[in-house]
C-alpha cells in the first residue's frame, strides 16, 4: 500500500505538492521527496511532528538520533511511515527552515494499491525560499534599533550630572 500525502505551505496560497509513498518508506525517504518536489538542498536539520488532529504537536522524528533521556526524539532513518500514520495520526508538519521554524503540512489523505518508489503525482505553484534571507532581516533590526535608541537623545546631548546613583551600592569587591 501507498500513503496519499498533500503538502501545503501556510506562506503560498497556491503551493502545494501531492505525494505517494510506500507505507513501508522511512520518513527520511519522505524528506527526501519533500526536498526534490521543492528544489531545496538537503544541508539543513529538517524535521518532522506528528500532530493531533488539532495541530497539537505530538512528538518529533528529526534527522539525526536527538534523545538523551530527558528529549525524546525518533529518528528519520529508523522510522517508517507505517509506524506512526498506523496508529490513527494523520497530520504532520515538515520544518524545512529550523532557524525560523517554518513548516510545510502535511496530511495523510488516505491509502491506494501499489508499491515502489515515492512518486509527486501533483505539484502546484513555487516552494517558498527554504532559508529567509538574514541580511535583510539584520538591515531592519539595524534601522530600527538606531531609530529606538535616537528617541532617547535630546538636541543638548548626554549630561552625567542627571544621573542619580541614589540607591545603588557600589561595590569594590569582586
Amino acid at each position: 500500500m501507498k500513503y496519499k500525502i498533500i503538502m501545503e505551505c501556510e506562506e503560498v496560497h497556491n503551493f502545494l505538492r501531492e505525494f505517494l509513498i510506500d507505507e513501508d518508506a522511512t520518513f527520511l525517504d519522505l524528506s527526501n521527496t519533500i526536498l526534490k518536489s521543492c528544489g531545496y538542498p538537503d544541508d539543513q536539520m529538517t524535521s518532522f511532528y506528528v500532530c493531533e488532529d488539532s495541530w497539537e504537536r505530538r512528538s518529533q522524528i528529526t534527522r539525526l538520533d536527538c534523545s538523551d533521556g530527558y528529549f525524546e526524539a525518533r529518528s528519520m532513518e529508523e522510522t517508517t511511515l507505517a509506524d506512526i500514520l498506523d496508529e490513527g495520526y494523520n497530520r504532520m508538519e515538515y520544518i524545512f527552515d529550523p532557524c525560523n521554524e517554518r513548516a510545510f503540512i502535511l496530511r495523510v489523505k488516505g491509502e491506494v494499491q501499489g508499491y515502489g518508489e515515492p512518486e509527486i503525482v501533483r505539484s502546484e505553484g513555487k516552494a517558498p525560499q527554504q532559508i529567509k534571507d538574514f541580511d535583510a532581516f539584520t538591515k531592519v533590526s539595524k534601522d530600527d534599533n538606531l531609530a529606538f535608541a535616537d528617541a532617547f537623545v535630546d538636541d543638548e546631548g548626554f549630561d552625567s550630572d542627571e544621573i542619580s546613583l541614589d540607591g545603588f551600592e557600589i561595590s569594590e569587591d569582586i
